[in-house]
């Protein structure tokens, strides 16, 4: 039937590119349908991608099939790598995109996909009989036929625009809001509720004074975000990005204008975002602080815009004025477009397995920022992970779950469906209790396998990802096996602050040394100089962390005995000796799928734990 499809995404954000990219790389006929064509892509927000605990984000999308890492490398103006600093465990990539750039790329991609078609459209009504989704309803009238559909709605899921006391419909500036669809959710039983988010102005670069900033540039540097990128070439162009900060008169301003702010005037009844807040929220927030930074991001190469990064607004037009002509190098920056703030629809993320498919209806797919998360890459990942299983469904194949202690899109998705949230959803290195061993340089250690089963990586691609971990088990053996003295080694400890040596050591020993690097020892031996610089880097982190690795390996195993204890659909609470009601209540409503997940629903205690455990074998036993 040329209406029929075996998957259907709703919208062309970051979760909905990824959500119809990858069903229809793993064969499955897709449908993607968005209100226009020439907004994929569109980057709502900053012009930029990654950042702590988000860098992870993008590249496990990337090993995953997904392709907002290659654009990111193909876009990207700036690139730098934040907490190079601190241990590899924490460093994350980022990088300043060119916003056209990145939207062009993406519609190409889109376009040029096998097995996708896209329709232009708005989709006001998801299928269902008998629990199970049968298509998708437009606005005028069509019904497209699908056994899945995945819906990324973004911001425009009921969304309103504050701008002062004004206040328009729309899911971003300039668009119309998804009304409808969101009227269909709740007849579906789904509950929305309202979170909010916002923008700052666009200024006109051309009349900042730069000389009043401090520059901040690329790297020297920089690995790649996408394993399809050999590198980023030398010869690419980049700009830097600029920093300067608010005044006691920029204070002044927004505090005399308190009352027009869209969320402290009564006018916005939602929950802003907490690690991302307006600069109204900052100054409520720590009213103490005398400066704010402000990051003045260029929104590409070719075009005269910038993003002022820390001070997203709902404030009235010329308060913003007032406020952003007090900032030092911004005396007489022009206005391109003003910040906003905008609400708009969440469902209850609780309702969701890990599949990101609703417990509620069989075939319905959420990812993005309606399950109440914030950002560009928790959705691209979202979306990643939703369309994968959406394919597997249509291929009657088991769901792909990600665990806790193999991905930072598992700690996403598990907080959002065990825990939920009740305010906007950013991804930090610090939410990842397993983050020795789930890091950005090992993505493709942790993910490649799948990917390659899925069949989104080629066998050459998954050959060197193997070839290149054997590699590393060869380096390890040989610096143990290789040994140096005080005549080889000791100028070189001196030069680096470290005890001399008095007897010969394996370099693996000399190697777990804080300040003693790889390079100084690779000289000693032909086999370790002629490593790759990712495997000895790989190689040092290895041998430096070995045993706080070891001893999260061991909580790993504990953490895997309970995912490994499964909790059968309908299990029945109810009835369980000495589990409390608000035990029983909590569980009945999450519907934890494992022991492990039970575990980590918010009130539920270790005894209550144990009973469940006793519970479930005398289950399993009958």
């Amino acid at each position: 039937m040329p209406n029929s499809y075996h998957c259907i995404v709703v919208g062309a954000g970051h979760a909905g590119i990824e959500a119809a990219l990858l069903p229809a790389r793993m064969g499955v006929k897709t449908l993607m349908v968005n209100y226009a064509f020439s907004t994929i892509g569109l980057m709502s927000c900053n012009p930029a991608l990654g950042g702590v605990g988000k860098g992870q984000l993008v590249r496990e999308t990337d090993i995953l099939g997904g392709e907002m890492g290659r654009a990111a490398d193909v876009t990207g103006i700036q690139f730098r790598t934040l907490n190079a600093s601190k241990g590899p465990a924490v460093h994350s990539s980022r990088c300043q995109s060119d916003r056209a750039g990145y939207s062009a790329y993406m519609q190409d991609v889109i376009r040029h996909q096998p097995n996708l078609s896209f329709v232009e459209g708005e989709a006001v009504e998801v299928m269902v009989y008998n629990g199970r989704v049968t298509g998708l309803k437009m606005a005028d009238g069509v019904v497209f036929e699908a056994p899945n559909v995945i819906i990324t709605a973004g911001t425009f899921l009921n969304g309103r625009i504050h701008l002062g006391p004004e206040i328009t419909p729309g899911g971003r500036i300039d668009e119309k809001p998804s009304l409808l669809l969101a009227e269909n959710l709740k007849d579906l039983g789904f509950v929305i509720r309202n979170f909010k988010t916002g923008t700052p102005p666009r200024l006109d670069g051309r009349t900042i004074d730069y000389s009043r900033m401090t520059a901040q540039y690329s790297d020297a540097a920089f690995v790649p975000f996408s394993y399809r990128t050999p590198e980023i070439p030398k010869d690419k162009k980049l700009v830097p990005c600029w920093i300067t900060e608010t005044t006691a008169r920029t204070h002044a301003i927004i505090k005399e204008n308190f009352h027009l702010s869209p969320m402290y005037s009564g006018q916005i009844d939602a929950t802003g975002v907490r690690y991302c807040p307006s600069i109204e929220d900052k100054l409520k927030k720590f009213a103490t602080k005398e400066r704010h930074p402000v990051f003045i991001e260029p929104d590409g190469i070719d075009t005269p815009v910038v993003y002022p990064n820390g001070i997203s607004t709902g404030l009235p037009k010329d308060v913003q004025e007032a406020f952003v002509h007090t900032i030092p190098g911004l005396e007489k920056a022009e206005f391109i477009r003003y910040g906003y703030s905008i609400e708009h629809g969440v469902i209850y993320a609780e309702e969701l397995k890990g599949s990101l498919e609703s417990k509620r209806i069989a075939g319905l797919f959420f990812a993005g920022q309606l399950n109440g998360t914030t950002g560009y890459e928790e959705a691209a990942v979202q979306g990643c992970v939703a369309g994968i299983n959406a394919a597997l469904r249509a291929q009657n194949k088991a769901p792909f779950i990600l665990r806790r202690d193999e991905a930072y899109a598992g700690v996403l998705i598990d907080d959002l469906i065990t825990k939920g949230t009740n305010e906007p959803y950013r991804m930090f290195t610090s939410r990842v209790e397993y983050r020795l061993v789930v890091r950005e340089d090992n993505t493709d250690e942790r993910l490649a396998a799948y990917a390659h089963g899925f069949g989104v990586m080629s066998d050459a691609a998954y050959d060197a990802i193997r070839q290149k971990y054997e590699m590393v088990q060869r380096v390890r053996a040989r610096l143990r096996a290789v040994s140096g003295g005080p005549k080889e080694l000791n100028t070189i400890l001196e030069a680096r602050g470290s005890a001399a040596m008095a007897q010969l050591m394996p370099l693996s020993d000399v190697l777990r040394r804080p300040n003693v690097r790889y390079e100084d020892l690779s000289p000693l031996d032909p086999e370790l100089a002629a490593v790759p610089a990712a495997v000895a880097a790989r190689v040092e982190y290895d041998l430096k962390y070995e045993g706080f690795i070891e001893r999260q390996h061991k909580d790993i195993a504990k953490f895997r005995h309970l995912e490994n204890i499964k909790i059968p659909d309908g299990f029945e609470y109810k009835g369980i000796p000495s589990l409390s009601f608000e035990a029983c209540q909590k569980l009945s409503a999450v519907r934890p799928a494992t022991l492990a997940q039970a575990n980590r629903i918010s009130g539920i205690t270790p005894a209550a734990i144990t009973i469940l455990m006793i519970a479930l074998k005398k289950h399993f036993a009958k």
